[in-house]
């Protein structure tokens, strides 16, 4: 299998030594997001769901990118730096995925880079010619 790298500007550019994302065969591995806005490069104003929303954003970016979609997340990995907000970011979440949700977790972190509240990275199977790759 080839390992490959996904780069878009409908997402953040990175801002370290990583990839926004890579892809191994029928796998694609996002790389962490934060609420950044890839056009302004800043973050995004407004509350925790105002953050995750330009997070998922910029991860259809790369999903998109890699050959994939928001529907073919195998897992999420979401990073919050207070759990008081856990019940605004689930809900928000369980309308991105209303039906079959990947499997996530979720942790408390001291900080994340520029201050943001929310970073997400995702694992994804890629599709094949626009449908969904079978296992």
């Amino acid at each position: 299998m080839a390992r490959g790298v996904v780069k878009t500007d409908k997402a953040p550019a990175p801002v370290g030594p990583y990839s926004q994302g890579i892809t191994f065969g029928e796998i694609l591995f996002c790389a962490g997001q934060i609420a950044l806005d890839p056009a302004a490069g800043k973050l995004v104003e407004g509350d925790i769901v105002a953050e995750a929303a330009m997070v998922v954003r910029n991860l259809e970016g790369i999903l998109e990118a890699g050959g994939s979609g928001l529907a073919q997340i195998l897992r999420l990995d979401v990073f919050l730096t207070d759990m008081a907000v856990f019940p605004k970011v689930n809900a928000y979440l369980s309308g991105v995925f209303p039906e079959e949700p990947p499997a996530r977790v979720t942790v408390e972190v001291s900080s994340l880079p520029m201050g943001a509240r929310i970073e997400i990275a995702a694992i994804a199977a890629r599709k094949k010619n626009r449908a969904w790759v079978e296992g």
